[in-house]
């Protein structure tokens, strides 16, 4: 019989370990990872049970009587064992919504995981919002490569790269956050008058707690950075989290070189290369400059959907 749980600090450890074995976990969703910004949400996570065994998880938090998966992550969604079945996965659904009612929420904002992140497919999820009269509010588009079948870089990007390597233009792995954090600020203030979703601090403390899952890869010239990129590294799936150049960098294609390494040599031997959504306000407005640049290395469209379900 299946029973739901809030989750509470002493699930930490059933959490997480379920997290590692589940067919669609990812470090995302460890609680290190979700917790270094508990101040920002209310947190309000659940446990599904299964004859008193973890059969799925849903990160998730509470504002304003809605119940989202999660605000603080790029996609959430139910986490699940591989025995999770399309009927178990609508009844935990059925579950979900009643323990939320009984707390008064009118409302459910769920963020799906892409497919292109799931250990073994799940999307069931998606199923039992359909079939509850759950619709559909946001899509977001990202561009993704898939490294057995990618397509040639366009003539700019390849113009780009050779200009990097007349420039002697370095490429490699640093630890040099403050430096990047500088250009990308500079960037998103000037260009959009916003910030990046971390802080240095926090990108920092996430990268201490995650060394392999969050790297920052960079560009130099003569000893001086003009360009970056943040990667997240997920399952079978490399994530762009950040991209920045200063005008140096730009000038020199800096960046195109840096997507060259990393797609071409470095990681290729890793299944998927995600750049990441190129659009905003749930989808509706499309950034056709970033997603030009994406396209340009190859990259496709992949989607990361948002459904709302009223209780």
């Amino acid at each position: 019989m299946l029973k739901i749980l809030k989750y509470t600090v002493k699930y930490k450890n059933q959490w997480d370990e379920f997290i590692k074995s589940a067919r669609n976990g990812n470090f995302l969703f460890l609680r290190n990872y979700m917790d270094y910004h508990a101040d920002h949400y209310i947190d309000c996570s659940y446990l599904i049970l299964d004859n008193d065994k973890i059969e799925a998880v849903l990160p998730g938090n509470v504002s304003n009587n809605c119940w989202y998966s999660h605000e603080g992550l790029t996609f959430g969604g139910l986490i699940t064992s591989n025995k999770v079945t399309v009927n178990k996965t609508v009844e935990i659904f059925k579950l979900l919504c009643d323990e939320l009612k009984k707390d008064g929420i009118l409302k459910v904002i769920y963020k799906s995981i892409p497919l292109i992140y799931h250990r073994i497919p799940a999307q069931e999820d998606i199923y039992a919002l359909f079939i509850l009269n759950a619709v559909k509010i946001g899509c977001n588009i990202s561009s993704v490569i898939f490294q057995d079948n990618k397509l040639r870089f366009s003539e700019l990007r390849r113009r780009g790269i050779q200009k990097s390597i007349r420039g002697n233009v370095q490429v490699a792995e640093s630890n040099d956050y403050p430096s990047f954090w500088e250009i990308l600020e500079s960037n998103l203030f000037h260009k959009y008058n916003t910030k990046p979703v971390h802080s240095l601090e926090e990108i920092q403390l996430l990268n201490s707690l995650f060394p392999d899952q969050i790297k920052l890869y960079t560009a130099e010239q003569n000893g001086i950075m003009i360009g970056g990129i943040v990667l997240y590294f997920i399952n079978n799936a490399i994530k762009v989290q950040y991209i920045s150049g200063d005008e140096a960098g730009k000038k020199l294609g800096a960046l195109d070189l840096l997507f060259d390494m990393l797609i071409n040599d470095k990681y290729k031997h890793i299944p998927i290369f995600d750049f990441g959504i190129s659009s905003e306000k749930k989808g509706k407005y499309l950034n056709e400059n970033l997603i030009f640049q994406k396209e340009g290395f190859g990259g496709r469209g992949i989607v990361y959907e948002i459904y709302e379900l009223k209780l």
